[in-house]
């Protein structure tokens, strides 16, 4: 999906995101939203809010004025990425090919300036230009994938996984709340923002659990046969981990994101104009980074 589109979408979240930063250069908490920035600004993928923007052009929407949710979508996965690297979490010394946050700022600043960013993703939905009761589904899908229910529940199950080896059904109960979740929540608020109804956010609810499930399987082959000069980050960390390459090693695992790219691509069928979308899922199949 090395298109026009796709690059317009990125451009437009990078610039969104460098302004939402600027907010606070001149408080006397400027450390923090230097903090926030580092994180928030250091590039990556743009995944999730491409899925934003693009989800709610397939419905017929302005993607510009879905932007904030775009935003906030992204606020809150480098959020989990601050707190996940730090000493207590996984304890990595390496994000995006950068020191992590707390190795730059401190554990504290890093604590903080996830925080600041998962409160400020709210704040961005609540003053997107869209109809009210857009903005309240939108605020009420983020917190539900993103907190106990999702996200978060799947960072806590994963550290408790951690005592012993697990099964396969334990470790889908892992992934399809640790990152699943949160592609989810980018998926349908796009729906919600282009004016998508219950048919086009049930097909993207499907798409997004597919996805988000090859995507995982996909990053734990990179962790076993990507480089750290191609991922940014250290590799060959999760050997010890439940995975699913653990289960099932790197050829079953691969078959396994093949058919459920395939499955994700099917359920677009209810979208007319998809093929942008198409061929971002399909890339997340063969990805090195």
């Amino acid at each position: 999906m090395k298109t026009s589109l796709e690059s317009a979408y990125r451009q437009a979240v990078e610039r969104y995101l460098a302004e939402a930063c600027r907010a606070g250069e001149e408080l006397p908490q400027r450390e923090l939203y230097r903090a926030m920035a580092y994180s928030l600004n250091a590039g990556g993928k743009r995944l999730r809010p491409i899925f934003v923007l693009e989800f709610c052009r397939m419905c017929g929407g302005d993607w510009e004025k879905a932007l904030p949710l775009a935003a906030a979508i992204e606020m809150v996965h480098t959020y989990s990425l601050i707190h996940d690297d730090l000493p207590c979490m996984d304890d990595d010394d390496l994000r995006r090919g950068r020191p992590t946050n707390h190795k730059v700022f401190g554990e504290a600043m890093a604590v903080l300036a996830g925080d600041g960013l998962l409160t400020e993703a709210f704040s961005q939905i609540a003053a997107a230009p869209l109809p009210a009761e857009v903005r309240l589904q939108a605020v009420a899908l983020l917190a539900g994938c993103a907190g106990p229910r999702g996200m978060v529940g799947g960072q806590a199950l994963d550290m408790k996984s951690q005592e012993r080896a697990c099964t396969e059904e334990e470790v889908l109960a892992i992934q399809s709340r640790k990152t699943g979740a949160l592609i989810r929540a980018a998926c349908q608020m796009g729906v919600l923002a282009g004016g998508g109804g219950e048919q086009a956010l049930s097909a993207a609810g499907t798409f997004a659990e597919k996805l988000g499930l090859a995507f995982q399987i996909r990053d734990d082959l990179l962790d076993a046969i990507g480089s750290e000069q191609e991922l940014g980050k250290a590799t060959g960390v999760d050997g010890e981990k439940n995975t699913f390459l653990r289960l099932y090693g790197q050829d079953a695992c691969q078959e396994m994101v093949e058919k459920l790219t395939r499955e994700a691509v099917a359920a677009l069928e209810p979208f007319p104009d998809r093929a942008e979308m198409t061929a971002l899922a399909q890339k997340l199949t063969t990805r090195r980074n």
